[in-house]
């Protein structure tokens, strides 16, 4: 049990309050996985909180959160709370309670509900321990209704599925069927972290095959043909999809490189000189060929950038037209990396001479 989050339930504990760790680092711990991801939960209340930890960031506090930065740790806190009515599948109207029991049912997942309290020992108190032991998904509560509620739910129910290797419960599944039309309420942040978390995933093909039958929802398509053996951005370079879907300038620079590079030949050298090991060796991990294959090519090129070839545009502005420059370095170019030209300036002067005009200046 991390020691900084221990200190910190019994700062609240001995304020007279209750206070747990709750949710993914109680299930992680007990599946002995590496976990960072630290939720309490409390009877304090946002304002009672900030008496104990006067630092503490309460920008959410009219949701019943605030978050503390310790030495080495960030902590969300909430206030036990009962969530009410939903607006658009996602945004509850909440009220607080005193009792842990009521803050548990509120919980998504069944194997959430675990709790530790500040002695280190674990709390069940809706069976949390048996699912996780079953490697089954359960929501809390009425199924049917909790999905509907909450769509984001779905996509994180197919996360834990893919990331824990846990399966869904058939009531569950049927509830995802009914409601998969409330993930166009989700913003297309939302689905994108979610989606992201799925991709990155070792077990990606399991969140894939889940993933299927929600391609409209999500306003993707292409899943069914994906080769995910390849980075994150390269899965959503093979995808088609919403253009409201909040990629970074870089992102989706990167993305419109790969789109291109799937319709070219990765292996062949210019295409290889201009784009690249790195986004060359996604392209090769989505069609199948080594990495290796890729990285032995790009080492054998005779240059790796315009800076290495012996003749700078410069030099070659001085004999040709002007205007003629910028085509005639692309084929000097081509011609060094087909092994048709040696780099030498002696030869590219020669090759130049015999093949275009010279300036009449």
């Amino acid at each position: 049990m991390n020691t900084e989050v221990l200190e910190l339930l019994n700062k609240i504990t001995d304020a007279g309050y209750e206070a747990y760790v709750v949710g993914g680092y109680p299930r992680d711990l007990y599946l002995k996985r590496d976990t960072t991801d630290y939720d309490v939960t409390t009877s304090a209340t946002p304002e009672e909180l900030k008496k104990i930890f006067p630092n503490v960031d309460d920008k959410d506090s009219k949701y019943g959160k605030v978050t503390l930065k310790m030495e080495n740790i960030m902590v969300e806190i909430t206030t036990y709370r009962i969530e009410t009515s939903y607006e658009n599948h996602r945004k509850p109207s909440i009220r607080y309670t005193k009792e842990l029991s009521e803050d548990l049912k509120r919980r998504d997942f069944i194997m959430n509900t675990l709790c530790i309290d500040n002695h280190g020992n674990f709390v069940d108190l809706l069976g949390a321990r048996k699912d996780i032991d079953n490697q089954i998904i359960r929501v809390v509560g009425d199924t049917k209704s909790k999905i509907e509620e909450d769509a984001l739910r779905i996509l994180r129910a197919i996360r834990f599925a893919v990331t824990l290797n846990f399966k869904l419960e058939n009531s569950l599944k049927e509830a995802i069927r009914l409601y998969k039309q409330n993930i166009k309420d989700l913003s297309y942040f939302r689905r994108q972290e979610e989606l992201n978390r799925i991709f990155s995933s070792n077990n990606i093909e399991y969140g894939i095959a889940l993933l299927k039958e929600l391609e409209e929802e999500l306003e993707i398509s292409g899943l069914k043909e994906l080769n995910p053996h390849t980075s994150v951005l390269g899965i959503w370079a093979q995808l088609e999809f919403s253009p409201k879907y909040e990629f970074s300038k870089k992102e989706k620079k990167e993305i419109e490189i790969l789109k291109t590079l799937l319709q070219k030949d990765i292996l062949e050298p210019f295409v290889l000189y201009q784009y690249g090991p790195y986004y060359c060796g996604i392209i090769a991990e989505i069609k199948g060929i080594p990495k290796s294959e890729v990285i032995d090519i790009y080492q054998k090129l005779p240059i790796h950038h315009r800076d290495e070839i012996a003749l700078s545009s410069k030099e070659l502005a001085l004999f040709v037209k002007k205007e003629n420059v910028g085509e005639i370095y692309v084929d000097i170019e081509k011609k060094i990396l087909l092994g048709e030209l040696e780099n030498l300036k002696i030869f590219i002067k020669r090759y130049i001479l015999e093949n275009y005009d010279r300036r009449n200046d």
